[in-house]
């Protein structure tokens, strides 16, 4: 998530001049934009699924649903939205259950500008570490399936282009496979791809050397 990015923020309470409030509050800051403004937590749910905020700024006791049970719905929709939960009175019990949801920012009412702020600012963190997450957890899947991949085509024997590209994907890894370099150079020589086998080449001399 870029530093720069705005975040798109929903808010979620019954009392309409709450809502006037904050969505003030938040026109106020730079890296925030209202997409959304629902009445209780069965329009929360809903309009997450229309408008796909980053962050759902939300009260817990509302008709129809409260927001501790729209958070948990909206988290099976989308798992990695950021929650500001918002409520009249400091309740133990009930910051415990939105903890209990991955929920950490808990603000009492009335809250200022500034503690608005830092609240985004930490959900905001938090949604960043977590997409970092992710993505190196996906690089790491990615870079096991084109290992073995590399392996299947060395078996199999295949020059095609898609061969290529997984082996050119692999050639600059510290722990690529030695062979598959040697077989690269090989489809490089077939293809007559001269530079790419001259650059390859001195690649491979340089990793014999060091082993």
């Amino acid at each position: 998530m870029s530093p720069n990015k705005k975040l798109r923020v929903l808010i979620a309470d019954d009392i309409e001049e709450t809502r006037r409030n904050i969505n003030l509050m938040i026109s106020t800051l730079d890296n925030l934009e209202v997409v959304a403004i629902a009445s209780n937590g069965r329009q929360a749910l809903e309009m997450t699924a229309q408008y796909y905020p980053d962050i759902v700024v939300m009260d817990i006791n509302m008709p129809i649903m409260d927001g501790l049970t729209a958070a948990e719905q909206i988290q099976k929709i989308t798992p990695d939205i950021g929650f500001i939960i918002i409520s009249g009175e400091r309740d133990s019990e009930t910051i415990h259950d939105a903890k209990s949801l991955g929920i950490e920012e808990y603000l009492i009412k009335p809250f200022t500008v500034d503690e608005l702020a830092m609240a985004v600012e930490r959900v905001r963190n938090r949604l960043e570490k977590i997409g970092k997450a992710q993505a190196d957890q996906s690089y790491v899947k990615s870079k096991a399936q084109l290992k073995q991949l590399a392996d299947e085509y060395v078996k199999s024997k295949r020059t095609d282009d898609q061969a290529i590209e997984v082996f050119e994907q692999l050639i600059d890894s510290p722990d690529c496979d030695l062979l598959w370099m040697q077989t690269l150079a090989i489809i490089y020589a077939l293809r007559q791809k001269w530079g790419e086998l001259k650059n390859l080449t001195e690649k491979i001399e340089r990793r014999t050397k060091n082993t």
